[in-house]
């Protein structure tokens, strides 16, 4: 059974709505993280690193638009406002401040699974297509992304949900030396005093899991002091 889900954080204070879009998305399938106000809604967005966002707007400590600013600083995880101001005018604001889709209420649950599954295919194609399509393939490692699997040699390697998005990540750009910074951005969203070292623990588990040992190359190269170098398909 694939446990590696699409992680999905729902930032929603009205209990009803919060309950029923929880048991929607989970009974398709994603992960659910909740939250009910912007604060707590920061502090999981950063613990959790979430496929993406279902934001309310009027949530009891703040604006969600601010939320959506915030992150928008350092992130390009999806976004879809949900919410029951139907003027133009906050349309437009929340999509020019990086929202990728905006359902009103009171909404459908299969238009609302629709908007879900259209940003994370978006979203998947922006980040993979450099990867040439659906998958990754070099020396025996497959990354499917839609299913978000992993499998080396003919047997799948389960990941947590940050080692995959890593992996996946690298995999988007072959033979290109992806510098400590930019994975940490494009993981995290943001980068403390803390990142590189997270960053290394995760990969070490992730060179451990596909089999590298100490002064092998193997799928993924340490380009010390800069980053790290996922290998090509003709490359040895």
């Amino acid at each position: 059974m694939n446990n590696n889900k699409y992680k999905l954080l729902l930032i929603e204070d009205e209990e009803n709505i919060h309950n029923f879009v929880t048991a929607l998305l989970e009974a398709n399938g994603y992960q659910v993280i909740g939250a009910r106000t912007c604060a707590e809604g920061t502090m999981l967005f950063s613990s959790h690193c979430p496929d993406l966002v279902i934001l309310d707007l009027g949530l009891p400590d703040g604006d969600g638009m601010e939320f959506l600013r915030e992150i928008r600083r350092g992130s390009v995880v999806p976004v879809i406002v949900l919410s029951a101001r139907t003027n133009e005018a906050d349309k437009v604001q929340a999509l020019d401040l990086g929202a990728n889709d905006y359902v009103t209420k009171p909404f459908g649950s299969a238009e609302l699974l629709a908007r879900v599954r259209s940003a994370m295919r978006n979203f998947r194609y922006s980040v993979h297509s450099g990867a040439g399509g659906n998958r990754y393939e070099s020396q025996g490692l497959v990354i499917d992304y839609d299913a978000r699997r992993v499998f080396c040699q003919g047997t799948e390697i389960k990941f947590t949900q940050i080692e995959y998005n890593i992996l996946a990540f690298l995999s988007a750009h072959p033979g290109k030396v992806m510098t400590y910074a930019a994975i940490i951005k494009a993981i995290w969203g943001y980068n403390d005093l803390g990142s590189r070292k997270k960053l290394q623990v995760n990969m070490a588990n992730i060179r451990k899991k596909l089999g590298a040992k100490p002064g092998e190359i193997s799928h993924i190269v340490n380009e010390l002091g800069v980053g790290y170098r996922m290998l090509r398909s003709d490359e040895e």
